[in-house]
């Protein structure tokens, strides 16, 4: 039952009838696992403390940074060297003292992923780094949890919702993660401090609306936003099937065809016979092509979502990367909305 205070606090979103007393009560009750109290962890907090989610656990072993002001903006300079998941519950709880937090000063890893998630209905992935991302998503799909996942790079923003009713998930759009250093995080490359902000309300919206069930779930989906050109783009996913692999008809190996992959060999095979059908796109960032590359068109997957439009229909369009993780996740993006021929280079250039 809510509270005669709670009904005043939660006034403007109980008058909603997509939400109501029913909906409210199932926030009430809700458990919510938040991992990362930092850029994304900060708003999707906020704002489901706000909304009065009933049981949020913070996930977070790092320590406030003056690097970290000018987007984690549950912080302030009074509280760097503290640590971020007693400071973001001692500052939430006083937002909202109706609901229970609950900090974990702790780093998710296999020994204890598990016993954490399993706490918890619903998890929220606010990481900023790929082993966490796939350990994650993993254990969700293990043991039965929808993940709202959220991600921000530079200027560019991804959210979508996994493994919800049995969905797809996390390795559907990017099947493996690139190899090392290939993607720099935020304190590598940078990242506009709006940014989290506006993809960070954006999971917190999916988390409400999964809990309350009404309104469409980004399941199934994934919405990219750039904050550069205020472009925002959805995209059809769906989970991937592995065919075995075979000889094409010139003798060359083509790998997970149904996958849409091609060997190095393959592409090297058409690039020396019928050059003029093969419209090579490099999907690395300018740096790394200007380091190496095998020619070709070189666009960002992170700002393919323009160029889809201009992309030749009557060749077959190849996506390259470092170690084919990029490429993969080109092609997804890429296929519903283009009607040719698409591959990826499996390993990429490595």
């Amino acid at each position: 039952m809510l509270k005669k205070e709670e009904l005043k606090q939660y006034n403007r979103q109980l008058i909603l009838p997509e939400l109501g007393i029913n909906g409210q009560e199932k926030l009430k009750a809700a458990k919510v696992l938040m991992i990362g109290a930092g850029g994304l962890g900060c708003p999707v907090l906020q704002y489901l403390v706000a909304a009065g989610v009933g049981n949020i656990g913070i996930v977070d072993d790092d320590l406030v940074d003056a690097s970290n002001l000018h987007r984690q903006i549950l912080y302030s300079q009074a509280d760097i060297g503290k640590a971020k998941a007693a400071i973001a519950k001692q500052k939430l709880q006083q937002l909202n003292p109706f609901i229970h937090l609950t900090a974990h000063q702790e780093r998710v890893t296999q020994e204890n992923a598990a016993k954490l998630i399993d706490q918890y209905d619903l998890i929220i992935d606010g990481s900023d780094n790929f082993p966490t991302r796939y350990l994650v998503n993993d254990t969700c799909v293990a043991l039965g949890k929808t993940l709202v996942f959220g991600s921000i790079f530079k200027f560019e923003g991804q959210v979508s919702v996994f493994n919800y009713q049995q969905g797809p998930n996390y390795r559907d759009v990017f099947p493996e993660a690139p190899v090392g250093n290939e993607v720099p995080n935020c304190s590598e490359i940078g990242v506009i401090g709006i940014l989290p902000g506006i993809i960070g309300t954006y999971m917190a919206n999916e988390v409400i609306k999964i809990i309350c069930g009404f309104g469409e779930i980004l399941s199934g989906k994934l919405l990219t936003l750039n904050a550069l050109d205020n472009s925002v783009s959805i995209f059809k996913i769906g989970a991937q099937y592995h065919a075995v692999t075979k000889s094409s008809a010139d003798g060359s190996q083509l790998i997970n065809q149904v996958d849409g992959e091609i060997s190095m060999d393959v592409l090297k095979h058409w690039l020396a016979n019928t050059p003029e059908k093969v419209h090579l796109i490099d999907v690395r960032e300018d740096y790394e092509f200007e380091e190496y590359n095998l020619g070709g068109e070189n666009l960002s997957v992170y700002n393919l979502a323009e160029h889809i439009s201009s992309f030749p229909l009557g060749k077959k369009l190849v996506f390259i990367c470092q170690s084919g993780a990029r490429s993969k996740m080109a092609v997804n993006f890429v296929k519903p909305l283009f009607k040719g021929e698409i591959y990826s280079v499996a390993g990429g250039i490595s």
